[in-house]
């Protein structure tokens, strides 16, 4: 019997060390096929990665940061509404701690909104970004929303598309949750999750798109394979798991949101509720805009882009005008 039992072992190692390697392997084909774009900048502990558009607009037009969700890059938001953007003003679009190209400095203690807000002000700091207007898409609706609040002397205007701002009741997938767990997570991602999960990224992009569909090209402009690479799934997994606390208590605070502000979301949003996010975001936000485009899906800055545009735009400017009043008071 302990012979036998010795050798099911053998076997199971051999087993897990083979998925190991194999989930090497193809990590590292995802990475070559989707190398990084940007600039790379330091920050305390490591360094976070930069896309940098139309930097060649004057400084009368305050720049744009862009804040990617869960499960995806910055490239998704450059794809999206990015490049439109930079034709008329300067858009730094930031992976976030631990996704894309970005390091994460401190582990799991970066998926906190607050820890990862620290490290997008430093980063900014470091590459020559003062004032601007941030624009966050689903999961950073959270970071966009509390850069708002924790920077008024940075941040001068605010639009959240498809945003998660506020607690939600139930929990999270069980991918998620699996992944976020110390050791589990860690096998997990490292022999499950990678090898089989090009299947599982094609119904999730699916998804996101529903009820419309991705664009044919979407997987690849998006680099949307790389939150496949083990790390990166685990980290993603733990900022999900990290929302829901983080928002019950930054949510107390949007009343002190006083930019001009902007939130856009489809009312049938099947991924994050309209209903329990961004109309209370909009109750909460004195003068705020709630623009609501039926049939959007939650990648609303795809499927509804000149909306999503014409927005920020109109953000933008009243941004810009106060900016200038701010500037000529001094």
């Amino acid at each position: 019997m302990t012979l036998f039992l010795l050798f099911i072992g053998i076997l199971l190692l051999a087993h897990v060390l083979g998925a190991i390697q194999a989930t090497n392997v193809i990590a590292a084909r995802i990475a070559e096929e989707n190398p990084p774009e940007g600039v790379f900048v330091p920050v305390p502990g490591g360094r976070l990665h930069l896309i940098d558009l139309g930097a060649g607009h004057g400084s009368e037009r305050l720049p744009v940061l862009l804040l990617h969700g869960a499960t995806s890059n910055a490239r998704d938001i450059v794809h999206g509404i990015g490049e439109d953007l930079a034709r008329q003003r300067r858009v730094i679009a930031v992976d976030r701690p631990g996704h894309g190209w970005s390091d994460r400095p401190n582990g799991s203690r970066d998926a906190a909104t607050a820890a990862q807000a620290k490290l997008v002000m430093a980063a900014l700091d470091t590459h020559g970004i003062d004032r601007f207007i941030v624009v966050g898409h689903s999961l950073a609706g959270s970071l966009a929303t509390l850069l708002a609040v924790e920077h008024k002397d940075r941040v001068a205007g605010l639009v959240v598309l498809a945003g998660a701002t506020h607690p939600w009741p139930g929990g999270i997938n069980w991918y998620y949750r699996l992944a976020a767990l110390p050791a589990l997570g860690r096998l997990f991602v490292h022999t499950v999750m990678t090898p089989v999960g090009s299947w599982g990224l094609k119904k999730a992009v699916e998804d996101s798109f529903r009820p419309g569909k991705a664009p044919a090209d979407y997987v690849r402009k998006a680099s949307a394979a790389l939150v496949l690479r083990p790390n990166e799934f685990r980290w993603n997994g733990q900022d999900v798991a990290a929302l829901k606390a983080c928002l019950m208590v930054q949510s107390l605070r949007y009343h002190r949101i006083t930019v001009p502000t902007a939130i856009i979301a489809d009312p049938a949003d099947h991924v994050v509720s309209t209903s329990i996010h961004a109309e209370a975001l909009h109750r909460q936000v004195q003068g705020s805009r709630l623009v609501l485009v039926p049939g959007g899906g939650h990648q609303i800055h795809y499927t509804a882009k000149q909306v999503v545009l014409e927005e920020i735009g109109r953000v933008a400017q009243a941004a810009d005008e106060l900016h200038s009043m701010r500037q000529a008071a001094q």
